[in-house]
């Protein structure tokens, strides 16, 4: 049984608290001060295991760890997996080569056959284009796609259709929104003054760009960590693509209103590097703030190193209350050409105004006969003048709020004051300083090339280029293992953000860095990556276990058959709008319906955003402390932290917002409608329609036989006959996007 723990620290503006949770089930919580942890630590650890009966060689080793040891300093946790150089290993040979596509399958039919078990039999056809078009896209297949797959009866039949998915602009959305996940994508800002992030949707579609592009990952890390640092080159273009990469260390949560400006700037500084360290490199950096990290080689001195490039760097523009983040503009030669016009007619405006009050002026001392002017002179001017003068001023108020603004983005950029170094803050406090740390890396991953600091740079360029490297332990390990969790539900090593001693071990440590490897000498190719794991057997077994592997592998750690997987939230909402013929395909732009740093709430309790939108679920605005109900019954992810492995819990209101939701009503009557349209009056057309377009199959006969005797019964029930049938085919088919078959992929 598992005694590890799954350790939180929550920091509250007066201290902070850790929260201790037993894994794999909840059985005991419990938040202590920081103060306490060091004290605490081992003990928890030791009763947990005691309570949860672990009898392992593991439990008892984690029981019984010293917490007060300096594990950053040891020498064992130097030594530990996930810090050491990746391995060259060679596809093992096997006892059954004929199931070997790929070298994938021979990593993973070695494993199966030490455990005695037998790969599943192949998943049959109408599955697998099902399976690999929302795994690419997030969609279900068209009819027509899947006659056409069917149709094909050629070797590479199922390659091209991964080819195909792979070419769809949809694919990036699709790709491009598991990214969002892992660094924390969202519309406004949460915490304290919850203020809508007005550009945050200009990061959301430069990753989409990147994923249809299939720009390298290592170029991919360079952009967001340090774009404003690369070299411009005369392509403007590029150069807003690099300054809007910055989102990824911008786009965090923040206390903007925080009194103490220097506690604002370093738990900012906090939240950047953890998010750097979860989502790039798999390792929980945060938990080094105030001491040793307790089971990872990560030291204090190695987080203020960290810390020290982060204070170099300009995330905030403006610290007092509401602190305002850094815009860069992103402008182009006709952004500025049209606001130069903008600029041009508002002038002009203003001196027609101008010289029409002159001219109202003169005729008035005429008139008058005097050299003086009243205090309040329009009082005396003609009401034709008034007149005119009130269209003038109106005009220009329109123009002025009808100006249009250089468009900016979310980024950061250098700070005034580059640091050499920065003191430790004992307890993470900067109250209490302690010895001077220079700019650096974490030590125990100085396997890959250890970066040298210039003194004129914040550092963030060496960092991305140190994390970037090819040799390092880390960065390809941790890509290509969320690249294999998403297509098959559970990565190589299960925790994706952790690789740490905390996180779970890998199950098939030599196809990891097989992966690593092969990834780096693709280009860093993501799309390579998809069309390696898809086109293996293991990818396109049935999901059916065979009884042996229910037994021996009950989670299917070991890959005898293909996971059962739940649609994720998006996905369930979009195919909703797909199937009834509703779903816009309209791409990118500014979604959320607030002006940039607008209060969500406008200090009240009610958020006024819309979800009814026609748009890829991606688009939709993503709000921090009050999400779409829809998201949050289908486990999207608290967009606050870095999050690349999604739940998929199974509970009672979810088939309760599958039974009574307006939109899964509304969507309903129009798929019904569209099948009506596409199929004629004839009941049994209608109901082929229904399924291919709902499941990617035609009914079986028994399912055929119930649809019919529901529609008549249905029919017998409702008073008024003209509503009746159309009443009828709309309850069938919210029937059928109620179901599993539904919103669960074989």
């Amino acid at each position: 049984m598992d005694a590890r723990l799954l350790v939180n620290v929550h920091r509250q503006e007066s201290a902070g608290f850790l929260e201790f949770r037993s894994l794999p089930s909840v059985s005991m919580i419990v938040s202590v001060p920081c103060h306490f942890r060091s004290a605490l630590c081992a003990c928890l650890l030791a009763c947990v295991a005691w309570a949860r009966g672990s009898t392992t060689a593991e439990g008892a080793a984690i029981a019984g760890f010293n917490a007060s040891s300096k594990l950053g300093d040891s020498t064992d946790a130097r030594a530990f997996w996930s810090f050491q150089p990746m391995t060259r290993p060679e596809p093992p040979a096997t006892s059954q080569s004929a199931w070997v596509r790929s070298p994938v399958d021979a990593f993973i039919l070695k494993k199966l056959e030490e455990k005695r078990l037998k790969p599943a039999a192949p998943a049959n056809r109408r599955a697998l284009i099902r399976r690999a078009t929302f795994d690419l896209i997030g969609l279900p297949p068209t009819p027509a796609e899947v006659d056409a797959f069917l149709a094909d009866r050629s070797a590479n039949a199922f390659e091209k259709v991964v080819d195909r998915l792979l070419a769809s602009p949809h694919y990036g959305e699709r790709w491009g929104r598991h990214w969002l996940d892992v660094v924390r994508y969202a519309d406004s800002n949460g915490l304290d003054e919850n203020v809508a992030f007005g550009n945050a949707w200009r990061y959301r579609d430069y990753v989409i760009r990147v994923f249809n592009n299939d720009k390298r990952y290592d170029q991919f890390v360079l952009e967001q960590l340090a774009g404003d640092l690369l070299p411009d080159g005369a392509n403007a273009d590029g150069r807003t693509e690099r300054l809007t990469a910055l989102g990824f260390l911008c786009i965090g949560p923040k206390l903007l209103a925080e009194p103490d400006k220097v506690k604002l700037e370093m738990d900012m500084i906090d939240e950047q590097i953890e998010t750097l360290g979860r989502a790039l490199l798999g390792t929980t950096l945060g938990c080094a703030r105030c001491h040793d990290h307790k089971f990872d080689p990560i030291s204090t001195e190695d987080y203020y190193a960290l810390a020290a490039i982060f204070k170099s760097t300009q995330t905030m523009d403006d610290l007092k209350t509401i602190a305002k983040w850094h815009e860069p503009v992103v402008a182009r030669a006709e952004d500025y050409r049209v606001q130069a016009e903008s600029d041009q007619r508002v002038a002009s405006q203003r001196l027609a105004i101008a010289n029409s009050v002159s001219e109202a002026n003169r005729r008035l001392l005429a008139a008058r006969g005097t050299n003086g002017l009243p205090q309040d002179p329009e009082k005396l001017y003609p009401s034709n003048t008034l007149a005119s003068l009130e269209r003038l001023r109106a005009g220009l108020k329109k123009m002025e709020e009808e100006a249009p603004e250089l468009p900016t983005t979310m980024g950061v950029t250098e700070a005034t004051n580059i640091l050499s170094s920065l003191p430790v803050h004992i307890r993470g406090s900067h109250l209490a300083l302690g010895k001077p740390v220079a700019r650096g890396v974490p030590r125990a991953m100085t396997l890959a090339r250890s970066p040298q600091f210039g003194e004129r740079q914040s550092g963030r360029l060496e960092l991305a280029r140190w994390i970037a490297d090819p040799e390092h332990p880390l960065t390809a390990r941790v890509m290509v293992n969320r690249i294999w969790r998403w297509h098959f539900g559970r990565g190589l090593v299960a925790s994706t953000d952790n690789f740490g001693r905390l996180g779970e071990s890998p199950s098939h440590p030599e196809l990891l860095d097989w992966l690593a490897r092969r990834f780096i000498a693709d280009g860093w190719s993501v799309k390579s990556m998809h069309r390696l794991m898809m086109l293996s057997s293991v990818y396109q077994m049935s999901a059916q276990a065979e009884r042996e592997a229910e037994s021996v592998d009950a989670e299917n750690r070991f890959l005898s058959h293909f996971s059962v997987r739940r649609l994720e939230a998006e996905e369930i909402r979009d195919a909703l709008l797909f199937v009834s013929g509703g779903l816009d395909f309209t791409q990118g732009g500014k979604t959320i319906p607030l002006k940039n740093r607008e209060f969500v709430f406008n200090h009240t309790s009610k958020d006024n955003t819309r979800y009814d939108a026609p748009r890829r679920a991606v688009y939709l605005p993503v709000i921090r402390n009050h999400l779409y109900d829809l998201f949050e019954q289908f486990d999207y992810p608290d967009p606050a932290v870095p999050t690349g492995n999604r739940g998929a819990t199974v509970v009672a209101p979810q088939a309760l917002l599958m039974m009574n939701s307006e939109l899964v009503g509304q969507e309903a009557r129009r798929f019904a409608e569209r099948v009506a349209a596409e199929a004629g009056a004839n009941d049994a057309r209608r109901l082929n329609s229904a399924y291919i377009l709902a499941y990617g199959r035609p009914p079986a006969s028994e399912e055929r036989r119930k649809a019919e005797r529901f529609l008549a019964v249905f029919r017998a029930g409702v008073a008024d006959a003209s509503s009746a049938r159309a009443d009828a085919w709309a309850a069938l088919c919210q029937t059928l996007m109620a179901a599993n078959e539904f919103i669960y992929l074989n």
